[in-house]
C-alpha cells in the first residue's frame, strides 16, 4: 500500500466512514485510494466551506467525527469560517490537507503556503506526516483527538509524496491502520468532592429563586433537560439555555428550556434576579459585541458563577448526581412541553406568523438547522410546543453555516427530515450546498427569508450609535439592484422550487416538501 491507501484504511478501521471533499492536485493519490478502498463515503461540496460547514452539521447528529479533504493552504483558509462556527460548537473533525511534496517546497512554488499557519487558529491539533511509514499512526492519532471530549478539530497535512510512496511491509504498518481509535472518555462528575457541591445545593436550597441553571453543550440533550426540570420542580429554581446551541432537543414531550436573548437589554433584563448561576456545560453569558454604554457581561453585578459541569465533563452524571442530593430523582420535571393542535393561519408572512406555522407543520423528530437572523430571532419560543425536534444553530457567528450543515445532518440521519431556515444574505455565502443536497438527494427543506437586505446590520448600525445611514451605508446594506432569485438558483442546481408569499402558501410548501423525498426549497417573499 502506499501512504494514502493507508490513510485511508486507517480512518476506516477507526469508524470515520464519511469524507466530505473538495480536493486538487496534491491530493489525487488520496483521491485514488478512496475510489479503490470500499467503505468510505464521499461527498463532494462545491467550496471548502461548505465542506467544512456540513462535517460540523455531522458530527452535532452522529455524534463522532468525518473528515474533510481540502487543497493546501488556500483551500483549507477556504473552509475556515465554518471551521470557526465548528470549533465554537466543540464539533470534532479530521481536516486532510494536501501539501506540495517535501522537495517541492523549497521552490515556493504559487501555492506552497504556511499550512500550519492557517490551521492554527481553527484547529485543536495540527501535525504533518513526515513519512509513508508514520501515516497510520498520525491517522489514528488525528481521530483520537477528533474523538476528545470536547470534540476537536484534528488538522492533518499530507504532502503528496507521503501519499505517493510506498509503506515499507513491517508487521508494524497493518497494526497501526486496524488500531481503534478509542475516544478520550468525559471526566465523571461524581468524582467532585461532595464539598465542592456544597455551594450549589445551599443556593438551590436556601435561595432557589436567585439561582438560576444556565445549561449549554450535551446538558441540552433529552436526558440532561429532563434531570434539570426534576431540579427545578424539586427547589422552584430556573432554568435556562445558552443563545447559541450545538444541539438543542426539545419540543412536546420535553422540558422546555427557553434560550437567553440575544440583544443585551433584554438579556440584562432576563439575568437581572438572579444573584447565583450555576453553570452546566456553559459560560458565562457576555453580549455578542461590544456597544457603546452597554456592558459586555450580562449578569446582574456580583453574580456569583458555580460550576456542576464542563464541557469535559459528563453533564448528565453531574445532573443525575445532583438530583439525587437533592431527592428529586422520582419528580415529574416542571415545565414539561405539551403539543399543541396545529392551527391553520392565514394572512402576510410575519415572524409571529412563520413561527407559529413553523410549528404548526414541524414533522416529529425533525432536525432544524436556524440561520434565520432577523426573521427567527423569536422563533425560539413559537415554536416550543411543536412535535420532538432538534435545534442546531450558528455557535461562532461566522454566517453561511445553515445551508452547509443540513447537508451534514442530512447525511448524519438519513431518517429525519431536516429543515433549513436562512436569511437571503446568509444563505448567498454557501449556495453550492443546494448542488450538493440535490447530488446526494438528501431530505433537506430549505426555507429562505427574503427581505433583500442584510437586515440584522441595519439593526446593529442603528444598536452601536452609528447614526442612520445614508444611500452608500444603504447600498451596503441591500441585496437589490439586481434582485436575487432563490428559485432559479435552486432549480439551476437540481432543487426543486417554489415562491411563497403568505402563511397559507408557507403551510401548503411545507408539508408538500416534508413528505416528498429529496430537497426542496421555499423563497418567502417578506
Amino acid at each position: 500500500m502506499n501512504g494514502a491507501e493507508t490513510l485511508v484504511h486507517t480512518l476506516i478501521a477507526n469508524q470515520l466512514d464519511v469524507c466530505f471533499t473538495n480536493p486538487g492536485t496534491s491530493e489525487m493519490h488520496f483521491v485514488a485510494a478512496l475510489d479503490k478502498i470500499e467503505g468510505m463515503r464521499c461527498v463532494l461540496g462545491l467550496h471548502e466551506t461548505v465542506v467544512t460547514g456540513a462535517a460540523d452539521g455531522y458530527y452535532r447528529m452522529a455524534d463522532r467525527p468525518a473528515a474533510t479533504l481540502l487543497h493546501l493552504g488556500p483551500g483549507l483558509a477556504n473552509g475556515l469560517a465554518n471551521l470557526h462556527n465548528a470549533k465554537k460548537a466543540r464539533s470534532g473533525i479530521v481536516n486532510i490537507v494536501g501539501d506540495h511534496a517535501i522537495s517541492h517546497l523549497e521552490l515556493d512554488a504559487p501555492l506552497t503556503s504556511d499550512i500550519h499557519g492557517i490551521a492554527a487558529p481553527m484547529s485543536d491539533w495540527v501535525h504533518t506526516t513526515a513519512s509513508a511509514e508514520a501515516i497510520a499512526a498520525d491517522g489514528a492519532q488525528a481521530v483520537r483527538r477528533a474523538n476528545a471530549r470536547p470534540g476537536g478539530i484534528a488538522t492533518l497535512v499530507l504532502p503528496a509524496n507521503v501519499a505517493w510512496s510506498e509503506v515499507p511491509d513491517t508487521s508494524d504498518a497493518p497494526q497501526h491502520a486496524s488500531a481503534q481509535a478509542v475516544s478520550q472518555q468525559a471526566a465523571p462528575a461524581s468524582a467532585a468532592l461532595p464539598q465542592d457541591w456544597a455551594p450549589i445545593i445551599a443556593a438551590l436550597r436556601e435561595a432557589p429563586q436567585s439561582t438560576l441553571i444556565l445549561l449549554g453543550d450535551r446538558a441540552l440533550r433529552e436526558k440532561c433537560t429532563t434531570l434539570a426540570g426534576k431540579i427545578a420542580a424539586a427547589t422552584q429554581c430556573t432554568v435556562r439555555a445558552e443563545f447559541y446551541t450545538a444541539r438543542m432537543e426539545r419540543g412536546a414531550g420535553r422540558v422546555r428550556v427557553p434560550r437567553l436573548p440575544y440583544a443585551v437589554d433584554l438579556g440584562l433584563a432576563a439575568l437581572a434576579p438572579f444573584k447565583r448561576i450555576i453553570l452546566v456545560g456553559a459560560k458565562p453569558p457576555v453580549a455578542f459585541f461590544a456597544y457603546p454604554g452597554k456592558p459586555g457581561r450580562l449578569t446582574a453585578l456580583g453574580c456569583e458563577f458555580l460550576t456542576l459541569s464542563t464541557p469535559e465533563d459528563c453533564p448528565e452524571q453531574a445532573l443525575s448526581a445532583l438530583c439525587e442530593a437533592l431527592n428529586a430523582q422520582r419528580l415529574a420535571p416542571a415545565n414539561l412541553v405539551e403539543q399543541e393542535e396545529p392551527v391553520a393561519l392565514s394572512g402576510p408572512l410575519t415572524p409571529e406568523g412563520i413561527g407559529k406555522t413553523l410549528a404548526a407543520t414541524l414533522p416529529a423528530h425533525a432536525i432544524v438547522v436556524e440561520e434565520a437572523m432577523t426573521t427567527g430571532r423569536g422563533f425560539d419560543a413559537l415554536t416550543a410546543h411543536a412535535a420532538p425536534h432538534d435545534w442546531l444553530t450558528s455557535c461562532g457567528g461566522s454566517i453561511g453555516f445553515a445551508l452547509p450543515a443540513a447537508v451534514g445532518a442530512a447525511m448524519a440521519a438519513p431518517e429525519r427530515r431536516v429543515l433549513a431556515l436562512e436569511g437571503d444574505g446568509s444563505g448567498m455565502y454557501t449556495l453550492q450546498s443546494l448542488w450538493t443536497m440535490a447530488r446526494e438527494n438528501l431530505n433537506v427543506t430549505v426555507v429562505i427569508f427574503v427581505n433583500r437586505a442584510y437586515g440584522i446590520l441595519r439593526g446593529e448600525l442603528a444598536a452601536v450609535g452609528a447614526g442612520t445611514p445614508g444611500k452608500r451605508a444603504t447600498d451596503m446594506l441591500s441585496l437589490d439592484r439586481p434582485i436575487i432569485d432563490w428559485s432559479d438558483l435552486a432549480k439551476g442546481m437540481g432543487v426543486s422550487a417554489v415562491k411563497v408569499g403568505n402563511l397559507e402558501s408557507l403551510a401548503q410548501a411545507l408539508s408538500r416538501s416534508y413528505n416528498t423525498p429529496g430537497p426542496s426549497l421555499i423563497e418567502a417573499i417578506l
